[in-house]
């Protein structure tokens, strides 16, 4: 079956972006997910991630009965969520804008749940910017660089902990 919706429109709604950072690369039930979101409603959890999995953005990783029915277990999917550059290059300003917003709606509201967890959390949180000065070629060999940096840290382990790492690219000129 072919993916259903571009993936901008797809990834840029609030509940649907909070359900992919949700899984990240931990796979989760529907019922964990109603945990982990619990401001958001069963019927609205299980729309929107029909959407995300007819996209092909999260998939079904795996089934099991549980009292008659069936608990599916949800991985992200071959579309992963990100808006790649062919894709950005299709969209509108409001368009990217909006998907944007999505996400550093997402982020902000990470970051108010990251208050919450004490000290030892806080040891963990960084942010900052500062500029970079680069041609196309610097900077495919910045990100090529970056995500053989941490491709090794993108699976569960048991004795790590999860963090969210967040990357913006903007030019100022």
């Amino acid at each position: 079956m072919a993916p259903q919706g571009d993936i901008s429109t797809v990834v840029a709604h609030p509940v649907r972006l909070r359900i992919l950072h949700a899984v990240g690369s931990r796979d989760q039930t529907t019922a964990e997910l109603q945990t982990l979101l619990p401001d958001v409603p069963q019927a609205t959890l299980y729309r929107h991630i029909s959407v995300l999995v007819k996209a092909e953005v999260l998939a079904v990783a795996s089934e099991r009965r549980v009292r008659g029915a069936v608990e599916r277990t949800y991985t992200l999917g071959e579309r992963m969520a990100h808006v790649d550059q062919a894709e950005l290059s299709t969209l509108s300003d409001e368009q990217v804008r909006a998907a944007f917003l999505a996400f550093v709606g997402e982020l902000l509201r990470t970051f108010e749940d990251s208050l919450g967890l004490g000290e030892v959390a806080r040891s963990h949180l960084g942010f900052g910017s500062g500029p970079l000065y680069v041609d196309e070629d610097d900077l495919a060999r910045i990100q090529e660089g970056f995500n053989a940096l941490i491709s090794p840290h993108l699976e569960q382990v048991d004795d790590k902990q999860r963090v969210m790492l967040s990357t913006v690219l903007l030019p100022t000129e």
